[in-house]
C-alpha cells in the first residue's frame, strides 16, 4: 500500500491545482514573467469544466465549439481558455478543527506534502485557516512551503462547532486581496454539516460564485446527533431591504420564505432571475445534508468524503489527477443582470460523456467582480 501511495505521489508532483490543460512533462517550467497573460476582465465570467466518458476518464482534446453555456437560460459566446495551468496560484486550505473535526487533527500529518504536489511548481501563495466557531487565520498567504507548513502544524482543536459556510466566506474574502492574474482555489476540509455559521445560504452562495473562486472538498459524515443541531440558519438572507418596500422583513416569515422573498424582488426587477432563483433553491436541501458537497458543486469544483488519513490522501490524489484535465470556458455575459445567475453547460454531441461545471455566479449592480 505505501509502495503505491508513493508513486501516486510522485505522479501528483506533476499536476496543478486549478482548472486547466495538462503541460507536458518534457517542458521546463514556464517563467512567471514569460507565462500567458491570464485574462481578468472584470465582466469575464470563468466556467470551470470536467468531462469524463462512462468509465470517469477525462476526455481531451475537445474544442469550444463542443460546448454550449446558457446564462439563465440564454447561450452564451464562449471561448476556451488556453494555458492556464501555467498561471500564478492563490490557494486558501481551510481545515475545521471544532465539532467533529477536532478529533481528525491526525489525519493530517502529510498534508502539508500533498498539497505542494497539487499545487505543483508554478508561482503561487498558499494561506491557510483553521476554523470551529470561527475563523482563524493560522498562516497568511507565502510561496515558501516551510512557512505553510508551519501554518499547518498550528492546528489544534477548536470549540463544538463547525462554521463552514462562515469559514468559506472568510476564505473568498482573503483570495479577494490576490492579484487579479492569479487563479483562486480553496480547498475545504470538513466535515458535511454546517453548524454554527453566522452566513446565510444567500451570502455563502453569493460569496462563492462572484470571485471565479473554485472550490475542492473532501468531508468526513457529521454524526447524527449533528443532523438536528442543524437548523435553518442556512436559509438566511440578513441584508435589510427598504422600509415597506419589495426588500422589507416580516418578523413572522420563515427563514426560508425570506430567501424566497429576498430573490422573488429579484425575480420582479429583473425576470430572468426566476431561473437562477430556481436552480439556487434546489440546493437548499442538499445545503442541509452536506454543505462542502453542494458548495464545491456550485463552482465546478470536486467533492470527496473521506474516514482516515490513506483515504484522504487518495481523494487528493485524485484531485490531482482530475483537476489538470479541466477546461476553462469563459464569457462575457450577454445579459449581465444583478443577483444570481444559473449557468448550465452541454456537449453540443457526446450524449454519452458526462459534464462537471461551475453552476451559478453572482452579479453586483456595479457590475462582475
Amino acid at each position: 500500500m505505501m509502495r503505491r501511495l508513493l508513486r501516486l505521489l510522485s505522479f501528483a508532483f506533476a499536476i496543478r491545482l486549478v482548472p486547466a490543460l495538462c503541460q507536458e512533462p518534457s517542458k521546463p517550467p514556464v517563467p512567471a514573467e514569460q507565462a500567458p497573460a491570464f485574462r481578468a476582465e472584470a465582466n469575464l465570467v470563468l466556467v470551470p469544466t470536467l468531462v469524463r466518458d462512462h468509465s470517469g476518464r477525462p476526455v481531451f482534446a475537445l474544442k469550444a465549439d463542443d460546448f454550449t453555456v446558457t446564462d439563465n437560460g440564454v447561450a452564451q459566446t464562449i471561448a476556451l481558455e488556453q494555458d492556464t495551468d501555467g498561471q500564478p496560484l492563490a490557494l486558501v486550505v481551510a481545515i475545521e478543527t471544532g465539532g467533529n473535526g477536532a478529533g481528525r487533527l491526525d489525519d493530517y500529518s502529510r498534508l502539508g506534502i500533498l498539497i505542494q504536489a497539487l499545487v505543483g511548481d508554478v508561482e503561487h501563495r498558499v494561506a491557510v485557516v483553521g476554523f470551529d466557531s470561527r475563523s482563524h487565520l493560522l498562516q497568511d498567504f507565502s510561496s515558501d512551503w516551510a512557512v505553510v507548513n508551519q501554518g499547518l502544524s498550528d492546528l489544534a482543536p477548536g470549540d463544538d462547532r463547525a462554521a463552514i459556510f462562515d469559514a468559506v466566506s472568510f476564505s473568498v474574502d482573503l483570495l479577494r486581496k490576490s492579484p487579479p492574474t492569479y487563479r483562486r482555489a480553496i480547498l475545504l476540509v470538513s466535515e458535511t454539516l454546517d453548524r454554527g455559521s453566522e452566513t446565510g445560504l444567500a451570502e455563502t452562495v453569493r460569496s462563492v460564485s462572484d470571485t471565479n473562486t473554485i472550490i475542492y472538498s473532501v468531508a468526513f459524515s457529521s454524526t447524527k446527533s449533528n443532523f438536528k443541531q442543524n437548523g435553518s440558519r442556512i436559509l438566511r438572507d440578513d441584508r435589510p431591504g427598504p422600509p415597506h418596500g419589495c426588500m422589507a422583513k416580516d418578523p413572522d416569515a420563515s427563514d426560508q420564505n425570506k430567501v424566497l422573498q429576498f430573490w422573488n424582488c429579484l425575480g420582479l426587477l429583473v425576470p430572468p432571475l426566476r431561473v437562477a432563483q430556481l436552480a439556487v433553491l434546489t440546493g437548499v436541501q442538499s445545503m442541509r445534508r452536506n454543505a462542502p458537497e453542494t458548495i464545491a458543486r456550485l463552482t465546478g469544483g470536486e467533492y470527496y468524503k473521506f474516514g482516515s488519513e490513506n483515504s484522504l490522501e487518495g481523494a487528493l490524489v485524485a484531485i490531482s489527477n482530475h483537476v489538470p484535465n479541466r477546461y476553462v470556458l469563459s464569457f462575457h455575459p450577454v445579459s449581465p443582470a444583478p443577483g444570481p445567475h444559473a449557468l448550465e453547460v452541454k456537449l453540443n454531441d457526446y450524449s454519452k460523456l458526462e459534464v462537471t461545471a461551475r453552476r451559478t455566479y453572482w452579479v453586483d449592480a456595479t457590475g462582475l467582480n
